[in-house]
């Protein structure tokens, strides 16, 4: 049978973990983080408390992903540590819920941002997301040397024009216009849920760094090179989301970013008459580069999820020519398509997607203490600092983001709960055997 090829190197890795998180949302988010906490200081806290939250997960992640260099990442870390049920839960919700609604998302955005050039009616905007999804999905199938360089191009760009963002900001800053206040004098009254509602917009845009440990199966090196690809990825994504959210804010007032669904475009009209539409490019730059990522990594879940006879046997064929798992990629952009058609808001889908990311993530930080348990003897090349310090802190922070959540947004939550309640009776349909029946019959 055709095996992955193992042809990504760390700094083909970095760039996967860093353009898996910088998309839409440090574009699109702002508006609800600043209504969430209208305050400078609070504001780039809780930036700074997604990259806290990031980082821990990061470095926990990392000696899970030294212990188990496989193809799949955290649906591994899951079926080693509570069985074949939960990874094959992460595996279905990953797929019905969380890197398709994702791919829903950026392409809603993705379109939106190219309005600026080319004007569309809803239904053309829906248009061409599906055919960016497309497209994205088929370079990917070609192979993964392709994606590598794909992702090592869009990734460079966007950091680069992110970073001419902040010295924009840093250069044109007028403090006639924008008066800047970091005092937590006046603070919203429920701060903590106020601060935890701000981190639904910061979770989804620090969301992506694990999607490095998606494609270990076709790393080089994985045991070292998938760990500090992460890590790197996070720090890297973490400066990058401060200083240009501190930039945002030296040219726009706190009222105008949180009014605007375009802050980024807004701040660079400041600066340039034509800033909206260089601005648009740049973050359409971004956009298509995750898409691009994005229909590249997870598909790895679910072709791990076939090799181990818990979903459609198909979605394990590897192309002889290409070698990327074809049947995995395809079947995920139907479903992205199937979500953009039907769940059209953009803020919708990014509750509904990280709830259900940040619940499944939680669980795999749980697991390095059942493995330092239960497999004490496992090699792990890369260990977690200050255990069980760092886990703790990313397990406690994740936990109270999910009830947070629960509460705050219940309707985009219990749809996420609903489908992976679906996925219970699916799971025994295969567990039974007959999964192979069913996917020659229905793929």
């Amino acid at each position: 049978m055709t095996k992955l090829k193992k042809k990504l190197n760390l700094y083909g890795l970095t760039m996967i973990a860093v353009g898996s998180c910088i998309g839409s949302g440090i574009f699109v988010t702002p508006a609800k983080i600043v209504e969430a906490v209208p305050n400078h200081a609070l504001v780039l806290l809780v930036w700074a408390l997604g990259g806290v939250i990031a980082l821990t997960g990061a470095l926990t992640f990392s000696e899970l992903g030294s212990m188990f260099p496989k193809a799949g990442g955290v649906y591994v870390f899951l079926k080693e540590a509570f069985g074949d049920f939960a990874g094959f839960l992460y595996g279905w919700v990953i797929l019905l819920v969380i890197n398709t609604g994702a791919l829903a998302a950026l392409g809603v955005a993705f379109a939106e941002y190219m309005t600026f050039f080319i004007p569309m009616q809803q239904s053309g905007k829906v248009i061409l997301a599906i055919l960016t999804i497309v497209m994205l999905t088929g370079i990917n199938i070609i192979g993964v040397d392709i994606s590598q360089i794909f992702a090592n191009i869009f990734t460079s760009l966007k950091l680069l024009a992110i970073a001419a963002v902040v010295v924009l900001g840093m250069y044109f800053y007028n403090p006639e216009n924008v008066q800047l206040n970091f005092s937590l004098e006046s603070t919203p009254d429920n701060l903590i849920s106020a601060m935890l509602i701000a981190l639904i917009g910061v979770l989804w845009s620090m969301g992506g760094w694990h999607h490095a440990s998606y494609v270990a199966g076709e790393a080089i090196n994985a045991r070292k090179t998938v760990p500090r690809a992460m890590v790197l990825g996070v720090t890297i994504v973490t400066v990058t989301y401060i200083l240009v959210n501190l930039a945002y804010m030296l040219l726009l007032p706190l009222p105008t970013i949180a009014a605007t669904e375009r802050v980024a475009g807004d701040a660079l009209q400041t600066v340039f008459p034509f800033g909206g539409k260089l601005m648009a490019v740049i973050i359409a730059i971004s956009i298509f580069g995750t898409i691009g990522i994005y229909t590249m990594t997870a598909p790895r879940i679910y072709f791990a999820m076939a090799k181990d006879k818990l979903f459609f046997n198909k979605l394990s064929y590897v192309h002889p020519k290409f070698g990327t798992p074809i049947y995995a990629m395809m079947i995920q952009a139907i479903w992205a398509i199937i979500l953009l058609i039907f769940w059209q808001t953009f803020h919708d889908l990014i509750t509904y997607v990280t709830f259900m990311d940040i619940v499944f993530m939680t669980l795999a930080g749980i697991s390095v203490f059942i493995f330092r348990f239960k497999k004490a003897d496992l090699n792990r090349p890369v260990k977690v600092p200050l255990y069980p310090i760092i886990p703790l802190i990313f397990i406690i922070i994740s936990t109270a983001f999910v009830f947070s959540t629960l509460i705050e947004r219940p309707e985009q939550a219990l749809w996420g709960i609903g489908i992976l309640v679906l996925g219970l009776p699916v799971y025994f349909i295969f567990k039974k055997g007959s999964g192979n029946k069913i996917s020659d019959r229905e793929i």
